[in-house]
């Protein structure tokens, strides 16, 4: 994909974090969900890094390599139209030129926006400094930049994921690097493990850009985040683990009683199936 080309699509997945509407991302982890979702009518594709991960047979948590990462998510934008932003977890590589790698290899495998995590490297409860990680966004911005299309980063800090430090203090040092990782560049505010409407609320007031919000077990329904301001809203691995929780449901019933109505209950039709994979698509 050309560079022209790149560049149109990361310019119109920026503007669906604008409205009106709210950017809805049911997270993908291969081409055919990525084609589901697209079928589906979504404008836009997310992949989700911990799904991916399951796929390759790893736990999440910044354990795939980026040639696998990119791997998985060159094979999805071969397979759609839409754009691609991809979960690449901290970066691979905790240095800015790491990053700056990192933004060139997204872009040659065809993706427009990334999701950036503040985690320092194998750790669930530390996270880089702040000045680190807006250095590592300006690598991002700058490095894209320079082969002529802007990637859209969605930055995200895991403070309330990991529950990190004290409470007390969360909501501010939330909103503390957040606006420092807008200033730096940053198009999104992703801020995983919050779930009630008080707090997102306060949130879009306190940081006026686009922020998104992973849903989970409690979150407002999507029109209610729509009314709250909430520009993005993204499933994760959810729909992943949703399909191995029906793998489980088809598995014990064919083993405990050799019955398999949970196998043909909303199956895709192998020629549907197949037909996600057309030649414009190949």
């Amino acid at each position: 994909m050309n560079a022209q080309s790149l560049s149109q699509k990361a310019d119109h997945l920026r503007e669906l974090h604008h409205g009106p509407r709210i950017l809805v991302l049911p997270n993908a982890w291969d081409a055919s969900s990525a084609r589901i979702v697209e079928e589906s009518g979504f404008p836009a594709i997310a992949t989700t890094s911990a799904g991916v991960a399951f796929t390759l047979g790893h736990s999440d948590g910044q354990i795939v390599t980026r040639d696998e990462m990119l791997a998985v998510v060159a094979r999805i934008a071969r397979a759609v139209s839409v754009p691609v932003t991809a979960d690449m977890e901290a970066g691979y590589g905790n240095t800015p030129a790491h990053t700056a790698d990192t933004a060139k290899a997204l872009l040659a495998a065809g993706a427009v926006g990334l999701n950036l995590e503040d985690l320092a490297p194998n750790s669930t409860t530390t996270l880089n400094p702040v000045d680190l990680q807006t250095e590592k966004i300006r690598a991002l911005r700058d490095s894209s930049k320079s082969l002529g299309a802007s990637l859209v980063i969605n930055a995200r800090t895991d403070i309330y994921l990991g529950q990190i430090g004290d409470a007390a203090t969360r909501f501010d040092r939330t909103v503390e690097r957040l606006r420092a990782y807008r200033q730096a560049g940053a198009d999104c505010l992703f801020v995983p493990g919050i779930n009630d409407r008080d707090t997102i609320e306060k949130l879009v007031r306190a940081l006026q850009a686009p922020l998104n919000v992973l849903i989970f077990q409690g979150c407002p329904t999507i029109p209610d985040l729509e009314k709250i301001g909430v520009a993005r809203a993204s499933t994760g691995s959810a729909t992943m683990r949703a399909t191995l929780g029906l793998t489980r449901r088809i598995a014990k019933e064919l083993f405990s009683t050799g019955t398999y109505s949970s196998l043909l209950e909303d199956s895709v039709p192998f020629a549907e199936a197949n037909k996600l994979f057309t030649a414009s698509h190949s």
